[in-house]
């Protein structure tokens, strides 16, 4: 059985404190032997997702909800700063470059904007359902810039000017501030969608109970670099919610046109968010 961080390994700084904390909370669990693995970039995370060995391997919300079978969750990160209010959730903030002339996300409309990959949530879904509002038979954007893959790759994208605004998981972009704030300094937020469950550690098979446990009494020592207050187990009803609001979304984006040119990898994918 196997553990990863990957997603929220933002730097590899950042990715040696979940190496750490998951060697401190499965040192705790006797009798289920568990690898900590890498699975790192340009690997595919859809194919970590995919393996029948995962033991404690962060998925995000979105493709928990649409998983088959559904995978189990082990526990669910709560952020500490003060915005997450003790809670297990995040949600997305819209970026653009720190000297861009946009006070507001409408100020990008007509502009770029980028995506991560049509599996995400942070990514790809809630900015989707965010823009809906703003639904109109008219592009809201020039040209979807996609995909990205990662939060460092959507930052990246606004940092180098490829798009002018992108959408950044809040507890990544946090970790980033905290970690990388030489590259955080250069962009700055310009619409924050509304909270969502946040990406969770999940098995495979049926969760351990004891790995449950463990994690639930991580220590606060290794907690406290990566912005965690503790983990939890959440409860499933939001994860469900993820499901119904891609759907909506992305059936509200095939009848009306998101942006005048969209990247091929979203033209042929059947999950695209514009027709």
């Amino acid at each position: 059985m196997i553990a990863n961080a990957r997603m929220y390994s933002v730097t590899p700084q950042v990715g040696a404190l979940w190496r750490r904390l998951l060697e401190t909370v499965l040192a705790r669990v006797e009798g289920d032997a568990v690898e900590i693995v890498d699975h790192k970039p340009p690997a595919p995370i859809s194919e970590l997702w995919r393996r029948p060995d995962k033991a404690a391997v962060f998925m995000c919300g979105l493709p928990i909800s649409r998983a088959a079978p559904r995978p189990s969750i082990v526990a669910a990160p709560v952020p500490s700063p003060a915005g997450y209010g003790g809670r297990p959730c995040y949600w997305t903030d819209l970026v653009v470059r720190a000297d861009a002339p946009f006070a507001t996300l409408e100020q990008t409309f007509g502009h770029r904007l980028s995506l991560t990959s049509p599996e995400s949530q942070s990514g790809y879904a809630a900015p989707l359902h965010a823009l809906m509002q703003y639904g109109s038979d008219k592009p809201l954007y020039r040209e979807v810039i996609a995909p990205t893959f990662t939060p460092i790759g959507s930052l990246m994208s606004v940092i180098e000017q490829r798009a002018e605004v992108a959408p950044l998981d809040s507890y990544a972009f946090a970790l980033l501030q905290k970690h990388a704030p030489e590259l955080t300094a250069q962009v700055r937020v310009v619409k924050c969608t509304e909270p969502t469950a946040i990406p969770a550690l999940v098995a495979s098979g049926a969760a351990s109970a004891k790995i449950t446990e463990a994690f639930l009494a991580a220590d606060p020592a290794v907690l406290e670099p990566l912005l965690l207050k503790r983990f939890v187990l959440p409860a499933e009803a939001p994860y469900d919610a993820l499901c119904e609001r891609f759907e909506a979304a992305t059936a509200f984006w095939r009848t009306h046109q998101l942006a005048a040119t969209l990247h091929r990898d979203f033209a042929t994918d059947p999950t695209r968010a514009a027709g």
